[in-house]
C-alpha cells in the first residue's frame, strides 16, 4: 500500500500538480558548470576526509580520499564522484566528499544540482548543505538540509530531508518525503531546494516534491537562519546506505553531475 501511495505521489509530482517555484525571482551567484577537464575547481571545492577515522557518525565504509583523479574527476562536462573497491587504503572502498565550505556558504536563496546517482545494494549518494559555522551546536542542532539522498537497495527512490535538533535522525524524528522516480539511477534530474526565512522547498525537475515550514523561533524546530554551503558525495555502507548489506560486485560505481547552481533573491 505504502508504494501505491508513493507512486500516486510521485505521479502528481512530476505531472506538475499546479507547483511551480519562484525561480524567476533569483539572480545566479555561484555555480560550476563543469565545463572544464581535471580535478574539481579548486577555488570553489574542498575535499572533507576528517571523519574517515570514525565512519563519519553512521558507520560508513569509505576512505575519502583527496586530490585523487579516480575518485573525484571533471570531464566531458561532467563531475564525477567514484566509489571504488581497492587495496592500499585503511578502508575497502574509497569514494570523495567535495563541499564548497568558505568557498560558496549562503543564507536562503536556491541551490540546484543536476545529476545522475550511481547505483547497487549499499551505495549512498547525496547532495546536501550544513552549516558553515555550528551556531546552535554540533549536529544536529545547527541543522542539515538534505537536497537529495539515495540509497542503492532502493532504486527507484529518492528523498528530500531535514535534521534538526527536535526532528533528526538519531531519533527516526526527521522531516522526509521520499519520492518514486524510477529513473533515478539512469537518468539525469535537477535536483533543488529553494530555502527562505520561513521554509524550505524541495523540487525534482521544477515540481514541489516537499516542503519544511517554519512554524516556531525555536532553534531546535528550525535552525535554518545562519549560512550554509553544499556537499557532493557518494558513501558506501553506513547505518542507512548500508541496512542490506554491500554487493562488491557493483564498483566502480559514479554520481555524475551537470551542473551546480546556486541563485539569491534578485533585489
Amino acid at each position: 500500500m505504502m508504494r501505491w501511495l508513493l507512486l500516486i505521489f510521485s505521479i502528481l509530482v512530476i505531472a506538475g500538480c499546479g507547483c511551480g517555484n519562484q525561480k524567476n525571482k533569483y539572480k545566479l551567484v555561484w555555480s560550476d558548470e563543469f565545463d572544464y577537464t581535471g580535478l574539481p575547481d579548486g577555488l570553489k571545492w574542498n575535499y572533507d576526509t576528517v571523519g574517515n577515522s570514525w565512519g563519519w557518525g553512521n558507520n560508513e565504509l569509505q576512505y575519502y580520499t583527496s586530490e585523487r583523479k579516480e575518485n573525484a574527476w571533471v570531464n566531458d562536462g561532467k563531475l564525477i564522484i567514484t566509489s571504488l573497491q581497492e587495496e592500499g587504503f585503511p578502508a575497502k572502498y574509497t569514494s570523495a566528499r567535495l563541499t564548497t565550505k568558505h568557498k560558496g556558504d549562503w543564507l536562503y536563496g536556491r541551490v540546484e544540482v543536476r545529476a545522475k546517482v550511481s547505483k547497487g545494494t549499499g551505495i549512498w549518494p547525496a547532495i546536501w548543505m550544513l552549516p558553515t559555522e555550528n551556531k546552535y551546536g554540533e549536529w544536529p542542532h545547527s541543522g542539515e538540509i538534505d537536497i537529495m539522498e539515495h540509497v542503492g537497495y532502493e532504486p527507484d527512490t529518492v528523498c528530500f530531508t531535514v535534521h534538526t535538533g527536535a526532528y533528526n535522525g538519531m531519533y527516526q524524528t526527521q522531516k522526509s518525503q521520499p519520492v518514486y522516480l524510477p529513473e533515478a539511477e539512469d537518468a539525469f534530474y535537477t535536483y533543488a531546494v529553494e530555502w527562505t526565512k520561513s521554509k524550505c522547498d524541495f523540487f525534482v525537475d521544477d515540481n514541489k516534491v516537499f516542503s519544511f515550514k517554519k512554524k516556531s523561533d525555536n532553534t531546535e524546530e528550525w535552525p535554518f537562519n545562519h549560512p550554509f554551503h553544499l556537499l557532493l558525495n557518494v558513501a558506501v555502507g553506513g547505518n542507512w546506505g548500508g541496512k542490506h548489506g554491500v554487493d562488491d560486485s557493483i564498483f566502480p560505481q559514479s554520481m555524475e553531475v551537470e551542473y551546480v547552481r546556486v541563485y539569491q533573491m534578485d533585489k
